[in-house]
């Protein structure tokens, strides 16, 4: 199938002219952001009758860091008590008003598994305020805010924080099998010959450790890898993947120093300075990109670490809410979460195309089409990833024999498209993604006059989650 795939997609129209359109829109974006003050456009809203109105107040982060740099010292849940105190700074929510807290993660840290409750009680909630910690790769948090959109529409809750965390500079590294299993059956000995038995069968191999690696359990691939597989699919150039990245880095540079990434909260890290901005942030320049070798596939793989997103460290939360409880505790609320659906293809073929499969289907329950979005937040994991998908999405041939479609939905128009950077230059904590980008989806959306929203990540495991996000009236 990967053959197939590869043979057929080669067959599209060149992609040349696709870079160079790439490239010049990336140039014109900071016209853009100034230009941003456009009346809403008149839009019937996606409100349903009997369906609750279910509303952000707001969203925090804390900066994302580079792994292994101002947050190395510290445990994921110090990260997300972090997120958790700045999002009750900004907001002022009594800590008890809270029905629920729910976070997301990736590499658990094994002593505080259930990170949620652990950065809840660190951050002053009630012990009577449940939490629990879900997984779903890159869409973690992503699942944390859905998570709490049931509960609420299901008249469980009416309050409930969502968030994630991912902390990289500390990840666990285990024994091998065979040392963990004679540890443990040493733990149950009872006499000393029992245990010199034991230890006298420990062998040099025993002490490898196993190091964690961001990779497929069903096929043993690296993500890097299939990312290059990706783009070789599709025809992504190593020039196309570049000129993206430094895209992703150039606009995160002018958002960030135009202050409109409203969403970042300061930490004040113990024993250290106070962290204020993320430092992934590094345009470059083409030249330099083109330096770099193959990180994954040697030594003619097109996935560089320029052209990569690059482990993080990071913590994000979220207040969610009925627009009702919201009200009455005298909001404004940012933005209502409307429609959103999951999905989940083939692992090894389709890793990463968790984007081109979602968008159609919640453009579809929703009632919407790409031209009524105003605001594109997609997941930047790889270049190549990001590209792949803006090719699949606008491929007649890739909808009819691999979706299931009659037509292609289209690509996103990259003026709308993560305007303000994305995953590749304001880092990606894994658990904590999701939050980022739709709370930057409503944010732009106030600032650039829109209406609707998508958002859209691929997960490891072949899936991926896209949600529609309408701006609330203001």
């Amino acid at each position: 199938m990967s053959s197939m795939l590869t043979s057929a997609i080669r067959n599209l129209p060149a992609s040349s002219a696709w870079a160079a359109r790439v490239f010049a829109r990336s140039l014109s974006c900071s016209s853009q952001l100034q230009a941003a003050a456009v009346q809403p456009k008149s839009k019937k809203t996606l409100a349903k009758s009997g369906v609750k109105n279910i509303v952000v107040v707001e969203g925090v982060r804390i900066p994302f860091l580079q792994s292994g740099t101002s947050y190395a010292d510290l445990m994921p849940h110090d990260l997300a008590r972090a997120a958790l105190q700045g999002l009750l700074n900004r907001t002022s929510v009594p800590r008890d008003v809270v029905d629920y807290i729910v976070y997301g993660t990736v590499i658990q840290e094994v002593k505080t598994s259930n990170v949620a409750r652990e950065a809840a009680l660190g951050a002053g909630f009630s012990d009577k305020t449940p939490a629990h910690t879900v997984t779903m790769a890159c869409i973690s948090s992503n699942q944390a805010m859905t998570t709490g959109v049931g509960m609420i529409a299901a008249g469980q809750c009416d309050v409930v924080v969502a968030g994630g965390v991912e902390l990289m500079s500390d990840v666990p590294i285990r024994h091998s099998r065979k040392m963990r299993k004679t540890m443990l059956t040493l733990n149950r000995a009872k006499t000393l010959g029992q245990k010199l038995s034991l230890i006298s069968k420990i062998r040099p191999d025993y002490f490898a450790p196993e190091l964690p690696a961001v990779a497929e359990f069903s096929t043993s691939e690296t993500m890097g890898h299939s990312a290059d597989r990706l783009a070789a699919a599709f025809a992504v150039s190593r020039l196309e993947q570049d000129e993206y990245a430094l895209r992703s880095h150039t606009l995160a540079k002018k958002a960030q120093d135009g202050g409109l990434l409203f969403d970042v909260v300061p930490f004040k890290v113990p024993g250290k300075d106070t962290v204020t901005k993320d430092n992934g942030i590094r345009p470059s320049s083409m030249e330099q990109m083109g330096k770099l070798k193959p990180a994954f596939v040697k030594p003619y793989g097109t996935v560089t670490a320029a052209n990569s997103s690059f482990l993080t460290d990071g913590a994000s939360a979220m207040l969610l809410m009925s627009e009702e409880k919201a009200l009455a505790m005298g909001y404004k609320p940012k933005a209502y979460l409307r429609d959103f659906v999951y999905v989940s293809q083939d692992p090894k073929d389709q890793l990463l195309l968790g984007p081109t499969y979602a968008t159609p289907k919640v453009l579809e329950k929703a009632g919407l089409t790409m031209a009524d979005i105003d605001v594109f937040e997609f997941h930047e994991a790889f270049a190549g990833q990001i590209l792949a998908n803006l090719k699949a999405m606008d491929s007649d041939w890739f909808a009819q024999n691999y979706m299931g479609r009659k037509s292609k939905v289209g690509a996103p128009p990259l003026e709308k498209f993560n305007t303000w950077g994305g995953s590749l230059s304001l880092g990606h904590p894994f658990g904590a993604t999701g939050c980022r980008l739709v709370i930057t989806a409503a944010h732009r959306l106030k600032k650039e006059g829109g209406q609707y929203g998508l958002v859209a990540a691929c997960a490891a495991g072949g899936q991926g989650h896209a949600m529609i996000v309408e701006l609330y009236p203001q």
